[in-house]
């Protein structure tokens, strides 16, 4: 849990140096960094969904997680905890959601994060995982300076997401095919562009309804590289 204990360190202190530059910027600054941030997001979902190797399991993960999430509410749900954190500590910030979920996708969804939580549970070091730390770390100083202090928060689903896969490979390493990790790193890239249209506001997508996608394509990728049943063939 090394690499992931230093990625939470990193994130932690590169938020509140963007929240203390986010207190000094002028209005219109912000606004320009996050629509860079926007572009940036849709940018980087394009290029992760393009590592798909079997389309068809991220269409299958995305129909499925959406039905979930949809008969779930979690786009309702997390909004409702999310407005009782930001009265029990009397934030006032609009975006709080939307910059703990995009947060949590920015530094979660990517083959680094993948790789180097799996490489780190099978012993392989957390050198993969560092090297992420630092990326996440000013990330996180951009994000928080144009989102607020949701990126801050996103620190507790970035721990149990990063380090839990950490410890599942400890004993399912083998689960973990690069096959796999390419799937669910498309699959993260399609929500990702959905964030950059919601922060875009080019739309509004419930893209939080939509996260149950990630169990789904992880189940699916792995049944297709065992061949328990061929998506592929479809």
């Amino acid at each position: 849990m090394t690499g992931t204990l230093v990625n939470v360190a990193t994130v932690i202190a590169g938020s509140i140096l963007g929240l203390i530059f986010k207190q000094r910027l002028p209005r219109r600054v912000v606004t320009v960094v996050f629509h860079g941030i926007g572009l940036f997001t849709m940018g980087l979902g394009v290029s992760m969904f393009l590592e798909s190797q079997w389309i068809i399991t991220v269409v299958l993960s995305l129909l499925f997680g959406g039905i979930t999430g949809g008969l779930l509410r979690l786009e309702e749900r997390v909004e409702t905890m999310s407005e009782s954190i930001k009265s029990r500590f009397r934030f006032t910030d609009e975006r709080f959601t939307e910059g703990l979920i995009t947060s949590f996708l920015l530094f979660c969804m990517g083959s680094l994060t993948l790789l180097g939580a799996i490489n780190e549970g099978m012993g392989k070091g957390p050198e993969l995982l560092i090297t992420k730390s630092v990326l996440d770390g000013f990330s996180s100083m951009a994000l928080a300076a144009a989102m607020g202090v949701g990126v801050l928060f996103s620190v507790v689903p970035l721990l149990i997401y990063q380090g839990g896969l950490t410890l599942l490979s400890m004993w399912l390493g083998d689960f973990f095919a690069q096959s796999v990790v390419n799937e669910l790193t498309a699959t993260g890239g399609v929500l990702l562009i959905g964030l950059g249209i919601n922060i875009l506001n080019l739309g509004k997508l419930k893209i939080t309804d939509l996260l149950p996608s990630l169990l789904f394509v992880v189940l699916f990728a792995w049944m297709q590289y065992r061949h328990i049943f061929p998506f592929s063939l479809f």
